[in-house]
């Protein structure tokens, strides 16, 4: 019979404490959810400590049984405490602090026809993750992060990655007016999605290319968009002005996948 933590004192849960309060560099994440905690461990992410609720103590443990985590790594905390520490609304009663992903600090490419989408100033931790999560599907070569963006390893963007952070790249860049240089020095067709540029659907695009989201309120600034190759928007015949970041992202990247493929 494992032991039941029932105290706010125990020194694990004064780590998911600290955990939940990460600062962006920091080693470890908290990630809560059944799912997520299996996308994570199927995607390759180590665990440093699984905690699940007394209540869902037997499923936890059968959920990553064959990934290797030692029973010293597994701590049951009881319903009402994980309740005061579970970072959801309606917490699922399963959660691990795992190492965060690889962190890349220089461009990567694959060669050919390369996919790469940067996100500039992009402050939603929802987007950024759904961003991350579309360009693992569409198998983009990586994805950059500028400063300024949110943390893509932070609870939330993981949360909406589902797991994607752990299969694709992701690079921080913190000078975005250098980033694009380096992109066009590198041959690249640098896309502004910008509201003034020509209709994506009827742009010749060249690859590899690399295509820039800028922040959900402003966009992208003009000292980048007037640096890259060209401005592209999406058509709208609609009345909405504008879609989110990480739909207008989903948009943009399955036209590019589609001129690789077509």
């Amino acid at each position: 019979m494992r032991e039941i933590i029932t105290s706010s004192s125990n020194s694990i849960v004064k780590l998911i404490r600290k955990v939940h309060d990460r600062k962006r560099g920091d080693d470890l994440v908290y990630i809560e959810g059944s799912r997520i905690v299996e996308d994570c461990l199927m995607s390759g992410g180590e665990c440093a400590y699984l905690i699940a609720s007394s209540r869902k103590m037997n499923e936890a443990v059968e959920l990553v049984s064959g990934y290797g985590i030692a029973a010293s790594q597994i701590f049951i905390l009881s319903d009402d405490l994980f309740e005061r520490i579970s970072s959801t609304v309606n917490s699922q009663g399963i959660a691990m602090i795992v190492k965060v992903p690889s962190i890349h600090d220089t461009i990567i490419t694959r060669g050919g026809k390369d996919i790469i989408c940067v996100l500039d100033n992009v402050q939603d931790p929802g987007n950024v993750g759904t961003v991350i999560r579309m360009a693992d599907a569409f198998d983009f070569t990586c994805v950059i992060v500028t400063q300024g963006t949110a943390d893509p390893f932070g609870e939330k963007a993981l949360r909406a990655s589902m797991g994607s952070a752990w299969h694709i790249p992701v690079v921080t860049y913190a000078d975005d007016i250098r980033l694009v240089e380096e992109l066009n020095d590198r041959n690249y067709t640098t896309l502004a999605m910008h509201l003034k540029g020509g209709l994506l659907n009827k742009s010749q695009i060249s690859y590899p290319c690399a295509f820039f989201i800028g922040n959900e309120g402003k966009g992208l600034n003009d000292a980048v968009s007037d640096r890259c190759s060209c401005k592209v928007k999406i058509p709208m015949p609609g009345k909405a002005e504008s879609l989110n970041a990480a739909s207008a992202a989903s948009v943009i990247g399955y036209e590019l996948m589609k001129g690789i493929n077509g």
